[in-house]
């Protein structure tokens, strides 16, 4: 390899943050051509994870190193979310001890990239495509030491496990993790649940908010909230909250407030 080369391959190293994924359009910027791509492969500088997409040879690629390449070189927003990112932000309390599943989500326009949904990252990846939230809200760095990604903060991550109750999510779990959010901001609660699409979800939020008697539940302004028409079930043979027209699991009158 020629002096040239050597030195594009030390400023590529250099701009590439450790276990994380690079794309061809991130080698395009540093202007690396796919042929010397095709050499510095050849001799084990960088090896591929899938079409188009590579790591550092000796390095163990993490799935939060391809969200990286995805959120700062694809522009994404797809994102981890739901109980991934409470887990994440320490706000998860006993789950997720041993991560098995990392829940992601996008907005409705973006798909996972074919090399990250094939590769082994040591997990499963379960992504959801929504757009129940502007794209762009509530997201917020997490710093992984080398490079940060952007991950749901604690209310957004919430209202995306309420999206996803209850066949991927049990209400009763998204209970017991609002029972430990007892600090939250009501000003951004009310903001989110303004902006937020899902009737479901509003309600659901809502009426386990008030079950867990919080008391940032007393300054919601329900005055911006739409909770739409109709009533909505949650649950055979559950328990009817008539004040939010929801059906929910009969296990959870035995929880926290009772709630009408």
């Amino acid at each position: 390899m020629d002096i040239l080369n050597r030195s594009k391959i030390n400023y590529l190293l250099s701009k590439w943050p450790s276990n994380t994924v690079a794309i061809t359009s991130f080698f395009k910027d540093l202007g690396i051509s796919n042929q010397l791509l095709a050499i510095y492969k050849k001799n084990k500088w960088v090896k591929s994870v899938g079409r188009g997409a590579y790591t550092k040879y000796n390095d163990a690629p993490h799935y939060k190193g391809a969200i990286y390449a995805i959120q700062k070189q694809s522009q994404m927003t797809i994102h981890p979310g739901g109980k991934t990112a409470l887990s994440l932000l320490g706000k998860s309390h006993y789950l997720e001890l041993h991560t098995e599943r990392a829940y992601l989500f996008g907005h409705t326009n973006e798909k996972l990239p074919t090399w990250l949904k094939n590769y082994d990252w040591g997990l499963e990846l379960y992504f959801n495509q929504t757009s129940f939230l502007p794209p762009k809200l509530g997201l917020v760095e997490y710093d992984m030491g080398e490079y940060s990604i952007l991950v749901s903060d604690v209310v957004r991550a919430f209202l995306e496990c309420l999206l996803l109750a209850p066949k991927e999510q049990e209400i009763l779990e998204c209970f017991e993790i609002l029972e430990g959010l007892n600090d939250l901001r009501p000003k951004k609660i009310n903001e989110y649940l303004n902006l937020c699409s899902s009737v479901k979800v509003k309600r659901l939020f809502l009426y386990l908010a008030e079950k867990a008697d919080h008391q940032w539940f007393q300054y919601i302004n329900f005055d911006l909230v739409d909770l739409g028409k109709g009533k909505r079930s949650l649950a055979d043979n559950g328990i009817y909250s008539n004040k939010y027209k929801i059906t929910v699991p009969r296990i959870l009158k035995e929880y926290g407030k009772h709630v009408l």
